[in-house]
């Protein structure tokens, strides 16, 4: 498949693919939203204002077995990681730790020479309510089949990850940022929002051991999936509930 040209000033909604075998990405534009739920989980509080004043690209899919065995092929990468017997593919990549995703974007960006690394979590928010102000990007509701989530009504639910991309999109083109994996994010750990960054940066001065997670997964009740929920995972903690999706950074 064809990728993308680079462009010096990309658009939003505009995918850029830097390789064969690299994630696909969506540029994001700058803006401000409403970052939280005070009416939700605790550890979703305080709602606040971010204002993200530059545009950055993020993963369209969370990464996948096939982009991770690339990595392992030019030996970026240590290791492919058990599937547990749901195939690689398509599949989001699972069962890697922090480290081991810090050596993938490594070796992506010295590839692409770009800088590609976790989004913070106010990124990742920021896409994943795509506009929205709903505890879905869809509605306040899980309803049936919009995503992957324990009793969310597919095939999948409570039974394993979906190949990427099996839901509909987001309006800004993203893909399972609500279920089918738990998604790692640049952030350390804090039981709340008091003080947190409002520029879009990660939070630098909490339990950085743990860092957090967003979106919740295929075996997690829907409320874990909501577009503000967060909670935390140990550093080293290699999982079949948790993955990860690239942000490249734009000139």
């Amino acid at each position: 498949m064809a990728h993308a040209e680079a462009q010096e000033s990309p658009v939003a909604g505009q995918v850029i693919q830097d390789c064969s075998t690299c994630p696909k990405v969506v540029v994001v534009a700058p803006g401000s939203f409403i970052m939280g739920d005070d009416e939700g989980y605790k550890y979703s509080r305080p709602a606040h204002k971010v204002t993200i004043d530059y545009a950055f690209a993020l993963g369209q899919y969370e990464v996948t077995f096939d982009e991770w065995i690339a990595c392992v092929k030019d030996k970026g990468c240590e290791k492919i990681p058990d599937d547990h017997a749901w195939g690689q593919g398509t599949n989001p990549i699972i069962n890697v730790s922090y480290k081991e995703i810090g050596d993938y974007l490594a070796w992506l960006s010295r590839k692409t020479g770009h800088t590609y690394r976790l989004p913070s979590e106010a990124e990742w928010e920021y896409a994943a309510r795509a506009g929205t102000t709903t505890k879905y990007w869809w509605g306040d509701e899980v309803g049936i089949n919009n995503a992957n989530c324990r009793k969310c009504g597919s095939k999948w639910s409570g039974f394993g990850s979906a190949p990427v991309g099996s839901f509909k999109p987001n309006p800004w083109g993203f893909y399972d940022m609500n279920g089918n994996a738990w998604e790692w994010v640049a952030d350390c750990w804090t039981p709340h929002y008091l003080d947190a960054p409002t520029d879009g940066s990660a939070r630098t001065d909490g339990t950085c051991t743990d860092p957090v997670t967003r979106g919740g997964s295929w075996y997690y009740f829907p409320k874990l999936s909501r577009s503000a929920y967060r909670y935390k995972n140990n550093a080293v903690v290699f999982s079949y509930n948790i993955s990860f999706r690239v942000l490249r950074e734009l000139p």
